[in-house]
């Protein structure tokens, strides 16, 4: 029997049954179908009934990805790369090759003419002395008027006169050097082509004009002497040439005045007067400026009270209050030997004492 309102004769061909009325109210519009996600199981999944219907994705792993790795990789690889060809390029500049010279060093001991005057302030001693307008440290080396040349910038002029006041600083006024016999913070400021030569000459000094430690640095005998008090009066000038393309020469010009006592002595012990004078050469490439250090071309030293002959290679042995210089003369020289240096004396004149 036909559904309901159908003809007599049944439903027309192709038009639904009544069967079909209660799915008349689903309606698959294009978006639905497009939305819907299609899964086809492989013959596993139809093999088993326990295998879900939709295969759920893996979640993404945590950390970088092979491609961002493999990126890290080439990039340090190419940084490596360019660090070694300008370190190892056969391109280099051949002048800042060129060989650090060895410094030429003169000491000469000042002999007093009579006793040593002494007494128990050593502020008195200065200002009885003609140190007594100098400045206290290293504001008595003050930095010159300055300005770039035809090859260096007015910032590389003014390094290359910082780097010299340092080295003087680092080697006539701190007392770690002065007494306590450390190097390193005179030592850290050498060119490392003349490390071995200063090395060597603190440990194997020899008077031969290279390798005399108080051509590098003043120091005395810590068990003999010590300092009377720690404000070191300083005058000195600094001054800047351009010798070539390449390199900076600063010429450093300190006269050094240190009040001394007996090591160990009591407070009221007469202290004395030794002065200084250091005249210095120094060299800087482009290379020295750039890491802070220097090139000792050559220093002349001048020290007294002392005795003569005495040994002033190793460190200085002043004559204290009261004292007077032994006789004898200049220490002898040698003149067929290769590398021997002059032994040389002077007299240290009358109003280089002080007054008292």
């Amino acid at each position: 029997m036909g559904g309901r309102g159908d003809p007599p004769e049944g439903p027309p061909e192709g038009a639904p049954s009544g069967a079909e009325d209660e799915y008349r109210s689903v309606v698959f519009d294009e978006s639905f179908v497009r939305a819907a996600r299609l899964q086809e199981y492989s013959a596993r999944e139809r093999m088993t009934d326990r295998t879900p219907a939709v295969r759920r994705r893996r979640r993404p792993e945590r950390g970088l990805s092979r491609q961002a790795l493999a990126l890290l990789v080439v990039i340090a690889l190419a940084f490596a790369t360019a660090v070694f060809m300008g370190v190892r390029t056969p391109y280099r500049d051949t002048r800042a090759e060129r060989p650090v010279e060895p410094p030429r060093m003169t000491v000469v001991p000042l002999v007093p003419r009579g006793r040593v005057p002494g007494a128990a302030d050593p502020e008195y001693l200065y200002a009885h002395s003609r140190a007594a307008s100098f400045e206290v440290g290293a504001e008595g080396i003050p930095p010159p008027a300055h300005r770039r040349t035809a090859h260096f910038s007015d910032s590389q002029v003014v390094a290359a006169l910082i780097y010299a006041r340092d080295y003087v600083v680092a080697s006539s006024l701190e007392p770690r050097v002065l007494t306590g016999g450390q190097t390193d913070a005179v030592r850290s400021l050498v060119d490392p082509g003349q490390l071995d030569q200063f090395d060597r000459s603190l440990a194997h000094p020899a008077a031969d004009g290279r390798h005399a430690p108080t051509g590098w640095l003043v120091r005395f005998d810590p068990a003999r002497i010590e300092l009377a008090g720690p404000r070191i009066r300083v005058r000195g000038s600094l001054g800047v040439v351009e010798t070539d393309a390449d390199s900076l020469e600063v010429t450093a010009d300190p006269t050094l005045v240190y009040a001394l006592r007996p090591a160990g002595s009591a407070a009221g012990t007469p202290a004395s007067l030794f002065t200084v004078r250091r005249e210095l050469r120094f060299r800087f490439d482009r290379d020295d400026l750039r890491l802070h250090q220097v090139q000792l071309v050559a220093a002349t030293v001048q020290a007294g009270p002392l005795s003569c002959p005495g040994d002033v290679t190793v460190r200085f042995h002043p004559l204290l209050a009261g004292q007077a210089a032994r006789a004898g003369g200049p220490a002898v020289t040698d003149p067929y030997a290769p590398d021997g240096a002059p032994a040389l004396c002077g007299v240290l004149a009358p109003d280089a004492q002080p007054d008292v």
